[in-house]
């Protein structure tokens, strides 16, 4: 069996998919979406094409690693981006060969099902602000979830007034009002803040007990990041920007956060996500893995979820679950989607719906000016 043909499909906003066939004819998807780089990314793949035709799709951790390191300038976010979807897609062939889902290949399933949070908050007072957030919280309640992310709204400065920061705040607390003492709330600050005022912010939400604060400060400087996690007292997550587990070292070796968050459409792919996950299992680190795109994507992740024992539960955004890509959806029932029973990745992709190509709009900011002095301000 060999590699016979690797195609790119854009069929909607955030999300880009690889397609992998055989010479006889087994199917591999993977997801190769690179907020903001949809033109690097597609060039990397088809740099990679060159390579993957005609060799064995069963070798992927040979295949991992000449494509890592056989170049004299290694990883970096598109180089990664491409070998993540690429991955996917090789471990969608194999278990498809084998007549097995992925995460049987992984070891195992550790659980029967994978637990996932869903993305809701309050971010306008408002009475008609308020009605738009418990509109789509019993919405989402109908599925059972028992967690949920929200971020602060706006671009943050250096500092912010204590009317900025109460805002955030009271929103927080309302959140909290809302959902009661049993369900988890976790915040994304985006690494928008600076130590200090990650810092104070977190003091003034401590009453509500976060699940966790993601990125208080960008992810380039690890002290940084451990000196917000050694004085707030609860969990601090990162990783979704970090690739491999080179980029997860130094976060391991200083225990610079509680959970971390690698993505597996950027740090590497299920290979390396579930190294990454092993890596951490060392230092009682459990993965939170991020995913902010598309279904193949999110159901990659959920096979290394079902494998290893340090997870926590499972990012997921309404487009992750396939409803407008898949023949069938994934379903969350009491905050949890069962385990793929089919071989491979364990989705059909709907063809027609891979057909049309979207258009690209702006993702992920690098366009935005602060709005008061015009500087350049964060995502």
């Amino acid at each position: 069996m060999k590699i016979a043909k690797i195609e790119q499909f854009f069929p909607l906003p955030r999300i880009r998919l690889v397609k992998v066939t055989t010479d006889n004819d087994i199917v591999g998807w993977g997801e190769t979406t690179l907020e903001g780089k949809p033109k690097s990314v597609h060039s990397a793949v088809d740099e990679l094409a060159d390579y993957l035709i005609g060799k064995d799709p069963l070798r992927i951790e040979h295949h991992w690693q000449h494509i890592y390191r056989s170049a004299f300038f290694r990883g970096g976010n598109v180089l990664m981006t491409a070998l993540s979807g690429l991955d996917q897609a090789l471990w969608d062939i194999t278990g498809k060969y084998y007549g097995v889902p992925v995460y049987k290949l992984l070891g195992g399933a550790q659980r029967d099902r994978v637990r996932v949070y869903a993305h809701w908050g309050i971010r306008d007072l408002s009475d008609e602000g308020k009605a738009r957030s418990k509109e789509r919280l019993d919405m989402l309640s109908r599925s059972g979830y028992t967690a949920y992310k929200a971020g602060p709204a706006g671009k943050w400065r250096g500092h912010e007034p204590p009317a900025v920061i109460d805002r955030f705040v009271e929103c927080a607390y309302t959140m909290r009002e809302w959902v009661g003492p049993n369900v988890e709330l976790a915040f994304d600050f985006h690494g928008k803040m600076t130590p200090a005022l990650a810092i104070e912010i977190c003091h003034e939400i401590k009453g509500m007990r976060p699940m966790f604060v993601e990125e208080p400060v960008p992810q380039e400087n690890v002290d940084a990041l451990k000196l917000v996690s050694d004085h707030v007292p609860f969990p601090i997550a990162t990783g979704e920007r970090l690739l491999t587990r080179w980029g997860f070292r130094e976060v391991f070796e200083k225990n610079a956060v509680a959970y971390i968050q690698p993505d597996t459409s950027h740090c590497g792919g299920i290979t390396e996500l579930k190294k990454i996950a092993n890596m951490a299992e060392v230092y009682y680190m459990h993965i939170l893995p991020h995913c902010a795109i598309g279904p193949v994507a999110f159901t990659a992740s959920m096979h290394v979820d079902a494998a290893v024992p340090n997870f926590l539960a499972q990012e997921q955004i309404d487009q992750g679950l396939g409803r407008e890509l898949f023949v069938e959806p994934w379903q969350v029932v009491n905050g949890h989607i069962e385990l793929p029973t089919r071989p491979g990745l364990g989705f059909e992709i709907n063809e027609e719906a891979i057909k049309q190509t979207a258009e690209y709009r702006e993702e992920l900011g690098g366009e935005h000016f602060h709005e008061i002095d015009g500087s350049v301000a964060d995502w």
